[in-house]
């Protein structure tokens, strides 16, 4: 592992333990990414950030937008769906993500506050996921975005959300220009705890504790989100949507002591076998959530960075 990355671990956990409530999980998680995040390089923070309320499927849903620096012209729009296992993670924890990918990628980014469990259940996350993506594709011109160019974002949960919505929006025949997935869960069915299905995923039985999320972890934030039943349901779990042909580009980016690599990994081959282009990378010395420890390490600071290079290069028509 990136020796910085293992110092600010081994001071600053990132997963409370199994018997913890569900406020002392968002606590813990919350307080590592704000620290991580009082670390982010300066020169990474966008030109305008405003914080608006918009009318979800059920109630108030919060988002922000961020506008990059330069000149005033329409701009690609992303929208930004933060991680934090359906349970945890806020605007604000992950204020950090939204701007790397506002000034590094050079897009309009809108960072949204969906619904958490377990006081919403799935599919409330998705719910709230699907309707700011269509409040943005309805709003582009006026966030300052570029008509026909919308991205779709997220970290661990929040990718899941993110390639979830873009088979949603394949299917009502919304276009969708490109998806960043950063260490994405793909598959919930069985929901962390059934061996034959762990078994598929090799990460799943090789990532042992000490790396910043456990199985354990990913059992605790399954189980709470989505009962067993629903739990093999595309809109949660992406890899078992009965075909991905003409879903939109895919960034994805995993890390190799991370439980949920396997799976972001094998989504991605999934995405070639239908014929969807692909820029994946797999960072072998990077955990699990490395994409917001940027001022932690300068190994995680590459990585984070090379997710908006991939993605210009996506948008510009590259990917295998």
């Amino acid at each position: 592992m990136d020796p910085e990355l293992a110092d600010w671990l081994a001071a600053t956990p990132l997963e409370a333990d199994e018997d913890a409530t569900i406020e002392e999980s968002r606590e813990i998680s919350g307080r590592a990414h704000l620290l991580a995040g009082q670390r982010l390089n300066p020169a990474l923070i966008p030109a305008s950030e405003t914080d608006q309320v918009l009318d979800g499927p059920a109630g108030p849903l919060p988002v922000r937008v961020l506008r990059p620096a330069g000149p005033a012209r329409p701009r690609p729009t992303a929208v930004y769906f933060h991680g934090g296992g359906w349970i945890a993670g806020t605007i604000d924890t992950h204020l950090h993500h939204a701007r790397r990918i506002c000034t590094q990628a050079g897009v309009v980014v809108v960072s949204v506050g969906y619904r958490l469990a377990p006081e919403h259940p799935f599919p409330a996350a998705f719910e709230d996921a699907v309707a700011a993506t269509e409040w943005v594709a309805q709003h582009t011109e006026e966030l300052g975005g570029e008509p026909g160019t919308l991205i779709l974002a997220g970290d661990s949960a929040g990718g899941q959300l993110a390639a979830s919505v873009a088979i949603a929006r394949r299917d009502a025949g919304q276009p969708v220009a490109a998806q960043l997935l950063l260490y994405p869960v793909t598959d919930v069915a069985g929901r962390y705890a059934d061996p034959e299905i762990n078994a598929r995923y090799m990460s799943r039985r090789t990532v042992g504790p000490g790396y910043g999320l456990t199985m354990p972890g990913m059992v605790t934030f399954a189980t709470t989100y989505v009962d067993e039943e629903s739990a093999t349901d595309w809109r949660v779990s992406p890899m078992r949507a009965p075909d991905l042909a003409g879903v939109a580009p895919a960034v994805i980016h995993t890390a190799t002591l991370d439980v949920l690599r396997t799976e972001g990994n094998f989504y991605g081959d999934a995405l070639r076998r239908a014929g969807v282009r692909v820029i994946s990378r797999e960072w072998p010395t990077l955990n699990h959530s490395y994409f917001g420890f940027g001022g932690v390490s300068a190994v995680a600071d590459s990585a984070a960075a090379q997710a908006a290079e991939d993605l210009r290069e996506l948008l510009a028509g590259g990917g295998n």
